[in-house]
């Protein structure tokens, strides 16, 4: 079934990995791994990030950089953030650390203290910018049919389901015919008309936001839908005016119904795509691709010495954000 968000068609689609990460009740389970998501109708953005990205940052300020990363995603509305892991470059903190933020991150705002037990890595999450994405908010939510986010807490064998969307308590909702029985941990939209007794039903449509997985590098760049593959570095092609007319065109080429599906890679400080991979910078500039369908420099002429990740991902995906 389709929906549109801004004039753009919308599939329902299922989600790669998604692994644990999120805490109720001493139970863990992810927010983000409920099998099925939304996207723009034939189209993934997807960008990945290395397990190292705040390698060389104390908590707060890794947990800063964190935040910036999940806002440039909302921005740009990636559809998917994984984390690829690169143990080599790991120093302060695990493999897990920058997954675990970037999915309280995503969360919605009114359902974090409920869905979250406290954790070391999220100590500092209050220096995270807000990422305002539009319809989390609820900034209305006494207005008919106003829409909230939930997440699907118990799932039951008569065909209704246990949301918790912000309100009072957990509520009891059937599942829609036409719609597909959401899993625990489901993050689902709520459809309230009163709070006061509530009503509420569950809606069949596209949740906002980005969903957070983890897997290995090769295998993010040879998913179905991963369309054109593009390394961002210092070391890749100056992406002028034209060159972002003759992505869009490989992206359509490479992506069904001609849309323009991609997936950008980025490196850690100190850290970039050739050394993560193996690969000579020379090498690079040269046209060495290695897994890549492109390799792009978004910064030229950098004035800094180093371009922060989270600085390079704004730059890129508002280049990308240019293509139609």
């Amino acid at each position: 079934m389709g929906h549109t968000r801004r004039g753009v068609a919308w599939q329902r689609v299922t989600v790669w990995g998604g692994s644990g990460g999120f805490i109720r009740l001493g139970r863990p389970f992810s927010a983000q791994s409920s099998g099925v998501t939304w996207k723009r109708y034939g189209m993934t953005v997807t960008v990945l990030v290395p397990s190292s990205l705040v390698r060389e940052a104390a908590k707060r300020e890794a947990t800063r950089k964190l935040g910036s990363v999940a806002r440039a995603a909302v921005v740009f509305q990636v559809d998917r953030v994984t984390v690829y892991p690169d143990p080599a470059g790991e120093r302060r903190h695990d493999d897990g650390f920058v997954e675990t933020v970037l999915r309280y991150a995503a969360t919605p705002p009114h359902l974090r203290k409920e869905v979250w037990d406290e954790r070391d890595e999220l100590e500092h999450v209050g220096v995270m910018p807000p990422l305002r994405v539009r319809s989390q908010t609820g900034s209305e939510p006494e207005r008919s049919g106003s829409s909230k986010q939930g997440i699907v807490t118990e799932v039951g064998a008569d065909g209704r389901v246990r949301v918790s969307c912000g309100l009072q308590h957990p509520v009891s909702l059937p599942v829609p015919p036409a719609m597909a029985t959401p899993s625990e941990g489901a993050r689902v939209t709520v459809s309230v008309s009163s709070r006061e007794p509530v009503r509420a039903k569950l809606v069949d449509q596209p949740t906002p936001g980005y969903v957070v997985d983890s897997t290995d590098l090769d295998s993010a760049l040879v998913r179905e839908d991963a369309g054109v593959t593009i390394a961002s570095s210092r070391y890749g092609e100056r992406l002028r005016p034209g060159r972002i007319e003759e992505l869009a065109a490989s992206c359509r080429e490479n992506s069904p119904d001609d849309t323009a599906s991609y997936t950008v890679a980025f490196g850690a400080p100190k850290r970039g795509i050739p050394a993560i991979r193996g690969l000579d910078t020379e090498a690079v500039r040269n046209g060495t691709r290695g897994a890549f369908d492109r390799w792009v420099n978004t910064v030229p002429d950098q004035g800094s010495e180093v371009v922060r990740t989270e600085e390079a991902m704004f730059a890129t995906l508002g280049c990308l954000n240019l293509m139609d």
